[in-house]
């Protein structure tokens, strides 16, 4: 089976899915086989793989590909038609071998009544009981087509029923963050959201109900990678003193509400593991300053900006050395992210 990481943070705006694209493209540049799945109604992941740029075009893309996508690949399963989930047709993403996309739909918010029905009476209810394990064994069926060893999951930063059932049912979760007050404030919110969705995984799994469904509620064992903080500003090559401040404030709030909660519930890994990649006395897994012009070039070409060339981003001078210099940092960032998720979610053996 393949492994499965959530990206999730109930605010918005920290980056989630720009880490996912660039940290899926870093595994695959790496050798893995990487499927990234827009659970996203925004589908802002889809729009960063695909060409979406013109007035319709995603629309055209669904009429053109019916079933192409997260939400019609599950249709089976929530409008209880007589045919099998199977394997989504996935995108391959231009310039980079190895990485696939299910692509999001802007409707995929239409389901979230649905599976919290079923989340709450599948025991009672008999024609809910495939929903909750839908999800998994789409993931599954799709990895295998693709022979994948690594699926990310793009998440919204709403606590509906969609990201409960995938925030619980993945193997690991990954919370991006700012360094802001609002980050500080989210921490202690999945300080209780997400022991509560993984003690409910547990409950579900023991359901006769959905262990017996067609498809099978997988028995979760959810674990915590850390906390990647990012869009922030450095000075000297450090972060500024106002960013540094909430960094400290970020480290702490995790270090003694978040961390205690998941380790109460089962959802973290040994300190051996954490100090084994160098997270010593932090649970922060890596820090990316921010992008800032540089974003523009990467959202242009549909790349990483840490795969730009100095030809792509034109700049001549001093200018082009700074960036190229700061490309050249992005690139070890993304590798050592990617090194340390091989060793923690055990991809690579350290």
């Amino acid at each position: 089976m393949p492994i499965k990481i959530a990206f999730f943070n109930n605010k918005g705006g920290v980056s989630k899915t720009t880490t996912c694209f660039n940290l899926g493209w870093m595994l695959a540049e790496r050798g893995h086989r990487v499927i990234v799945v827009d659970a996203d109604p925004q589908c802002n992941l889809t729009g960063m793989v695909l060409d979406v740029g013109e007035e319709g075009a995603l629309d055209r893309f669904y009429a053109e590909h019916p079933g192409r996508n997260l939400k019609e690949a599950l249709e089976p399963a929530f409008k209880s038609r007589p045919v099998p989930l199977k394997a989504v047709e996935c995108v391959e993403v231009d310039q980079r071998p190895g990485m696939f996309l299910i692509p999001g739909h802007v409707a995929l918010a239409e389901d979230e009544t649905s599976l919290g029905i079923a989340q709450q009476l599948s025991e009672s209810v008999q024609g809910l009981r495939n929903l909750p394990g839908s999800f998994t064994h789409l993931f599954n069926l799709t990895a295998k087509a693709y022979e994948a060893d690594v699926v990310l999951l793009d998440l919204s930063p709403g606590l509906g029923a969609i990201n409960q059932n995938l925030v619980a049912t993945a193997d690991y979760v990954l919370v991006p963050c700012s360094p802001d007050i609002f980050s500080v404030m989210a921490i202690e919110s999945l300080s209780r959201v997400i022991p509560r969705w993984s003690n409910w995984a547990k409950r579900a799994a023991e359901l006769e109900a959905l262990s017996d469904a067609d498809y099978p509620f997988p028995a979760p064992d959810l674990k915590f990678l850390g906390v990647l903080v990012q869009r922030f500003r450095l000075r000297g090559g450090r972060a500024t003193q106002a960013f540094q401040k909430y960094f400290d404030k970020l480290d702490e709030s995790v270090k003694t509400v978040l961390v205690p909660a998941l380790r109460r519930s089962g959802v973290m890994l040994s300190d051996d593991a954490y100090e084994s990649v160098g997270m010593t006395g932090t649970y922060i897994i890596s820090e990316i300053s921010d992008f800032n012009t540089l974003i523009a070039n990467s959202q242009q070409l549909r790349k990483p900006v840490f795969t730009l060339s100095a030809k792509e981003i034109n700049r001549g001078g001093q200018s082009g050395a700074t960036a190229e210099g700061n490309i050249a940092t992005f690139r070890q960032n993304f590798e050592d992210l990617a090194h340390r998720v091989e060793i923690l979610a055990g991809l690579r053996q350290s």
